[in-house]
């Protein structure tokens, strides 16, 4: 497994990482605790050292339950978290977003409690958790500064979120030097990825990309076919059944990134995310340990050529060929879609409740 620095710190992280979304929570089925477990210490024997959880998933759960996984191995791994939610005070309600709290008091509150359910004394990645805009103020900014000079955090992140887009805070994230963001970006939806590279080649910050659903929920790794169908009982049902079959005609358009014996799809898929330099570690949805030994020997796959990255995007410029609509004709924006209009991104703003089509 290959290594990258995140951002401007001395943070190391794998290149392939591990979203502790998938335990703590019941959004991609029902598992034991020890089998979550397991899942975390299979990743660690396969070589990834980076774990990425939330305050708000199980309400703590997957926090507490990656402490417990991680007490014989916290100084070889980099553990991450996000905070922004008030789930203390607010029941969950199926898949529906929680009220958020983004404040520089509910930042150090919500850090220090994030640490006593990990059972560590720092955390090496803070993120803010889908945070707006116009929530991220000075008190903010100087209660992240306050927490890195005390040494509770290593470095500062911002989690873009729930679904597809949110430029404006991408780019402020990028603009601030935030040591990372993280996106939802894949072969399948290239927009808002390389529109932060392009904000990062012109600013020259040093902000590191953390691409997730890098297999565009389940098409990638082909975990959902036509045999299988797209009826889905987890997250990923929030797609629209468009995408699912649009989206088995653009994988025939990429199969020439397989190479038999040596690069599957699944792999190709995250290969591609790392072919960027400003990527530093991709995060997968695992389900089984079987998923984490093949996606995690991606990090090792041979490089996608020139050759093939210039074939991938001439592919995406031309809808793959495909002239019909996959149903996601939008991105999320805070901001009215000043955002994705000055981008130049030929997308609407999302209307509607913030969580209505969201892409974990």
């Amino acid at each position: 497994m290959n290594v990258r620095t995140l951002g401007d710190s001395d943070v190391e992280v794998s290149e392939v990482g591990f979203g502790a979304w998938v335990v703590g929570t019941d959004w991609w089925g029902d598992r034991t605790r020890q089998d979550a477990i397991d899942l975390v210490h299979h990743a660690i024997d396969e070589g990834i050292t980076y774990f990425d959880t939330g305050d708000v998933y199980g309400h703590g759960d997957s926090e507490k339950l990656l402490g417990e996984a991680l007490e014989d191995h916290r100084e070889d791994v980099t553990v991450a978290t996000k905070i922004g939610y008030d789930f203390y005070n607010n029941p969950q309600a199926g898949h529906g977003e929680l009220p958020k709290e983004i404040s520089g008091e509910w930042v150090r509150k919500a850090t220090e409690r994030s640490l006593d359910r990990l059972e560590t004394e720092y955390v090496d990645v803070l993120q803010l958790h889908n945070a707006n805009v116009d929530e991220v103020d000075a008190d903010v900014l100087e209660a992240l500064d306050e927490l890195r000079e005390e040494g509770l955090v290593r470095a500062v992140g911002w989690a873009l979120g729930p679904s597809i887009g949110w430029l404006a805070e991408g780019d402020m994230a990028i603009e601030a030097e935030f040591d990372s963001v993280q996106l939802v970006w894949n072969l399948l939806e290239q927009e808002v990825g390389n529109h932060f590279l392009d904000t990062i080649a012109e600013t020259g910050s040093s902000t590191s990309l953390i691409p997730r659903v890098p297999h565009s929920s389940g098409l990638l790794n082909e975990q959902v076919t036509p045999e299988t169908g797209h009826d889905l009982d987890d997250h990923r049902g929030f797609r629209p059944d468009a995408w699912y079959e649009t989206g088995w005609e653009k994988l025939e358009a990429l199969r020439f990134l397989e190479r038999d014996g040596e690069r599957t799809m699944a792999q190709a898929a995250i290969a591609y995310l790392l072919s960027h330099e400003a990527v530093a570690t991709v995060t997968p949805t695992f389900h089984t340990k079987a998923d984490i030994s093949r996606w995690a020997a991606a990090s090792e796959v041979p490089k996608l050529s020139d050759d093939e990255l210039a074939r991938v995007a001439d592919r995406y410029a031309d809808n793959f060929g495909i002239d019909r609509d996959d149903g996601m004709d939008e991105l999320r924006s805070s901001v009215d879609g000043e955002d994705i209009r000055a981008a130049g991104i030929d997308k609407r703003a999302t209307a509607g409740p913030r969580n209505s089509a969201s892409s974990d």
